[in-house]
């Protein structure tokens, strides 16, 4: 068994650390495979994704803002920013059509 924290994180929570992380694993996007579902404590349906760092295991929620971001990810857009501050990842232009959750 892992001592690993784990986390579920939503998209304008996360930070240029796990983004850059999720871009690395799934360089070509995610696919069904990938995802994870789960019912959270609301018992809402809920499909995330999986990235893993040295102490925390992160269960990222799909959007297609987050595939919209992972898409046009350039790392040196995140250089200046600072890791820790979920405000460091530029909000994305999405059309609402695009996206179920606007």
């Amino acid at each position: 068994m892992d001592n690993l924290k784990r986390v579920i994180v939503d998209f304008k929570k996360l930070t240029p650390e796990v983004l850059k992380l999720l871009v690395e694993k799934y360089p070509d996007g995610y696919d069904d495979d990938n995802i994870i579902t789960f019912r959270n404590a609301q018992g809402e349906r809920v499909e995330a994704v999986e990235v893993t760092t040295d102490d925390t295991k992160y269960l990222v929620k799909i959007s297609a803002k987050l595939e919209k971001t992972m898409a046009n990810y350039e790392e040196e857009d995140y250089e200046d920013f600072d890791d820790d501050d979920p405000e460091a990842i530029p909000d994305v232009e999405i059309d609402s059509e695009d996206d179920p959750e606007m």
